[in-house]
């Protein structure tokens, strides 16, 4: 799949770099090493990578938090940093940091000054983010009486108050429980169906991997793959899992369809196991039904994100390891 051009591209990074001094000793560390990569206007683009891989360190050079040693970054057609394009985009950090004795509310209006938001305007987008967040219950309590995920869902409510073309979230769902994540992943699809552009880093494959409409690995402060989900991971077979259902999963009959396959599970009149990619599945449903099984689910099991990822972390010095990302002052992540 090509590039976007300059034109429609709400995000262009190319060649960025960025070398950081360790404390004390000195040592030279490339957090960034010939970063390249594009964000479409209105899609979802997930940012993937190993803790330590460069996501963050991206993320802060786009929000003109941290300068890049080399190579050029745009953000909504300005060069980063910029004061015009910072009024059209929305950002929640990795590890959001609010004043303890503000209340959502407070957080919100506070946020919505910051971008010259009138009084009426600021109330009304307040209230609607606040139910949207789920922390209606919770308006009224100091920030430092929140929980982890609710602090998150407090940063998400803050990176949406100015209504911005561009949200960039870092790690989104950190701290969340399932039902949190959902909503978060829920939040996303609703900002691409109004036509909004996100921009998101995370680890958790899953995630990534069912809201984005593109994804970008990175792995020790290099671009690995580029394109979407499906594109990355190939979609190729890997096998075919059935569930039959059975009078007896452990008696003679049942041990006969279970040596068609492998990875045999058995349960309450029931018998899963998963056949080779190149099995004649017909052959084996007909085999079972002879043998009074009932076909209950046939699923094929296909490479996922997931398992792209892991071989390009294998193949990068142990993935654990992959590079090394350093905050302002110099500690390794």
């Amino acid at each position: 799949m090509s590039e976007p051009s300059d034109t429609d591209a709400v995000i262009s990074v190319e060649d960025l770099a960025k070398t950081y001094r360790t404390p004390f000793r000195r040592r030279r560390v490339e957090a960034l090493r010939g970063v390249t990569f594009q964000v479409r206007r209105g899609e979802t683009f997930g940012f993937l990578g190993p803790n330590g891989a460069g996501k963050t360190t991206t993320i802060r050079v786009l929000m003109g938090l941290i300068g890049a040693t080399a190579g050029t970054a745009r953000i909504l057609g300005q060069p980063v940093p910029s004061r015009a394009a910072r009024q059209r985009l929305g950002f929640l950090p990795e590890q959001p940091y609010f004043y303890d004795y503000l209340t959502v509310p407070e957080l919100l209006d506070l946020a919505g000054r910051l971008f010259g938001l009138p009084a009426a305007e600021r109330r009304k987008r307040a209230d609607a983010l606040i139910e949207k967040v789920g922390l209606a219950r919770a308006r009224t309590q100091p920030l430092k009486k929140f929980s982890k995920g609710m602090l998150q869902r407090a940063g998400l409510a803050q990176a949406l108050i100015n209504d911005p073309d561009l949200v960039v979230f870092d790690e989104p769902m950190s701290g969340l429980d399932p039902i949190g994540r959902k909503e978060v992943r829920d939040l996303i699809h609703e900002l691409r169906d109004a036509g909004k552009t996100v921009f998101f880093s995370s680890h958790i494959l899953s995630d990534v991997e069912s809201v984005s409409d593109r994804v970008a690995i990175v792995m020790r402060g290099k671009i690995e793959a580029v394109g979407s989900p499906r594109e990355l991971a190939g979609r190729t077979l890997l096998g075919v899992d059935v569930t039959l259902r059975i009078a007896d999963p452990r008696g003679a009959a049942a041990e006969e369809i279970a040596a068609r396959g492998d990875r045999v599970r058995r349960g309450d009149q029931e018998l899963s196991f998963t056949l080779a990619a190149d099995a004649d599945v017909d052959e084996v449903l007909a085999f079972a039904r002879e043998r009074g099984a009932k076909v209950v689910a046939v699923s094929p099991r296909h490479d996922t994100l997931e398992d792209l990822f892991m071989s390009r972390a294998l193949a990068s010095d142990g993935g654990r390891a992959a590079g090394a990302e350093v905050q302002d002052g110099g500690h390794l992540r």
